[in-house]
């Protein structure tokens, strides 16, 4: 199942927020997103490293 596409993508930067609307910046930024999903902890994975730094805070 293909994801859907993005019609607008809001940033949230330290001078305010930018939209992206082109579809050809919508699709760079479905890239960067692509790539951060396949990289990132499974859920179960996250949960040990992300325990351990809670409880030395």
């Amino acid at each position: 199942m293909q994801p859907a596409r993005l019609g607008t993508v809001q940033l949230d930067t330290h001078h305010g927020c930018d939209f992206l609307d082109a579809e050809a910046q919508s699709d760079k930024y479905r890239v960067v997103l692509d790539r951060m999903e396949a990289n990132a902890l499974k859920p179960a994975e996250s949960r040990d490293p992300i325990r351990r730094i809670a409880r030395t805070v």
